[in-house]
């Protein structure tokens, strides 16, 4: 190394030098000992999967949050979405849990607000009545998923839950990334 180099190039020339150093003979970023066995890593689990695939985008083709949870939420009669649409009736006490793809409280709805759930067989629709959203807003408002307890509307084939009950899920696969839609 020249002395009368400008200090950065020298800085920069010491620098590749202990890379050599630390590196050998190889390219500068080769591994030193090129013939070590691979690591073995697990392989993620269909929850971590899942997980993975929300948080990079929004979406996941492995399965849907909710079919994590199908197995523990179906003996507690929770209906998934299909159920709810095509087996329900009228005046029927249900369950259904989803992810929140869309909240609506419109201006003109005098404080109702409703939400679209989401599983792994389709949607289903949501009422809210205003005092049970003032009960429940921040759990509303904030939670990506949640189970609803209600009673099942159906009108001329348009089929509603009007909330009575709410609880937050919690699975960490991947509702916290989902998309959702809303109060427009």
């Amino acid at each position: 190394m020249f002395e009368h180099e400008p200090a950065d190039r020298r800085r920069r020339v010491a620098l590749w030098e202990v890379i050599a150093a630390t590196r050998g003979p190889q390219l500068p970023f080769a591994p030193m000992h090129p013939t070590a066995p691979p690591v073995q890593l697990p392989a993620h689990t269909p929850i971590e999967l899942t997980e993975a695939d929300y948080r990079m985008t929004g979406l996941s083709l492995a399965g849907h949050p909710v079919s994590h949870l199908r197995a523990m939420l179906a003996p507690n009669g929770v209906l998934s979405a299909r159920e709810a649409n095509t087996q329900g009736r009228d005046g029927q006490s249900i369950a259904v849990a989803g992810l929140v793809i869309c909240r609506q409280r419109p201006g003109t709805a005098k404080g109702f607000v409703f939400l679209t759930l989401e599983d792994e067989t389709g949607m289903i629709n949501v009422v809210v009545t205003p005092d049970r959203f003032e009960r429940d807003a921040l759990l509303i408002s904030h939670s990506p998923l949640l189970l609803v307890r209600g009673v099942l509307q159906v009108e001329q084939q348009v089929v509603n839950v009007r909330a009575k009950r709410f609880k937050a899920l919690t699975l960490g696969g991947g509702e916290e990334h989902a998309k959702g839609h809303n109060y427009r």
